[in-house]
């Protein structure tokens, strides 16, 4: 199993959007296509930002819904970034599960 320390890449308050996109890109997306699980350590991270998670996780939630959180795992979180975790992977999760509007206003005049 990979682990990502956020505070050696990001320091005591992860809110760096491109460091986020860097990570995703090449350690949690690659590792979940190799089906690999991956635990990203928040230990030493006091505060997070809701943009940060976002350019963190969403695509790989977005890709692999959620088996995703079967195979990342996320260590030492405070209280703050653990809800801020938590909100993003409702609300991605969700929108994922939502039907496509175009396609039911399509569905709708063809009835």
């Amino acid at each position: 199993m990979k682990t990502v320390v956020l505070a050696r890449v990001v320091g005591t308050f992860a809110e760096d959007k491109d460091a986020a996109a860097k990570l995703r890109r090449e350690v949690i997306l690659p590792a979940l296509a190799a089906d690999e699980s991956l635990e990203i350590d928040f230990g030493g991270v006091s505060l997070t930002t809701q943009s940060f998670i976002h350019a963190l996780i969403s695509e790989a939630l977005r890709q692999h819904g959620e088996d995703a959180l079967g195979r990342i795992y996320f260590r030492n979180c405070s209280t703050a970034p653990r809800g801020i975790i938590e909100t993003v992977v409702q609300y991605v999760l969700e929108a994922r599960n939502e039907p496509d509007a175009q396609g039911a206003d399509e569905r709708q005049e063809s009835d």
